[in-house]
């Protein structure tokens, strides 16, 4: 992977998450359909990329981030839903301590083409934020760089830029 050229992003769906549920309970309220011999999927590998997205939303809104992460692994395979997908799993593998993972989730999404500006901006930020947090410093400086190219005012990369390169001096050059 060329980390000094990623291309996307992913942008958080807010749309109504739990509505997969909410629609599985409508269902279950549905004469009809109780009685009949319509079975879920037996497993996340049935599922097209809008359902295991729409599960995996469903899933990480009730705080089951590791099963979220599942559906949204099985989501990226569709072209449609590869960038959320990806995205979205490494904020869930982040929420569950495997940000080393997260890492790679979020590198994925950045080779997706399809991804606009404003989706790779807020995947670089989630990919320095991730960096940092495991203390691999030059890294995370290089990718809030290629952040600050893209959107020189994002949020804090200034600040976060100026406080990484200036633990990394040595004390007497500060």
């Amino acid at each position: 992977m060329n980390e000094s050229n990623p291309s996307p992003l992913m942008q958080q769906d807010h749309r109504t998450s739990l509505q997969v549920l909410s629609d599985m309970d409508d269902r279950m309220a549905t004469p009809a359909i109780q009685n009949s011999s319509i079975e879920a999927p037996s497993s996340i590998e049935t599922l097209n990329g809008h359902e295991s997205y729409e599960r995996g939303t469903a899933l990480k809104n009730v705080g089951l981030f590791k099963q979220a992460a599942e559906h949204f692994e099985t989501a990226s395979q569709d072209p449609m839903y590869r960038l959320k997908g990806l995205a979205q799993m490494g904020l869930c593998l982040k929420r569950t301590g495997k940000q080393d993972e997260a890492v790679m989730a979020f590198r994925r999404a950045l080779q997706v083409p399809a991804a606009s500006s404003k989706e790779r901006v807020q995947i670089l930020y989630l990919l320095g934020r991730t960096l940092e947090s495991l203390g691999r410093i030059p890294e995370s400086l290089e990718t809030y760089r290629w952040l600050r190219r893209e959107s020189p005012q994002y949020r804090d990369v200034a600040a976060r830029i100026e406080s990484l390169s200036a633990r990394r001096m040595p004390p007497q050059h500060r």
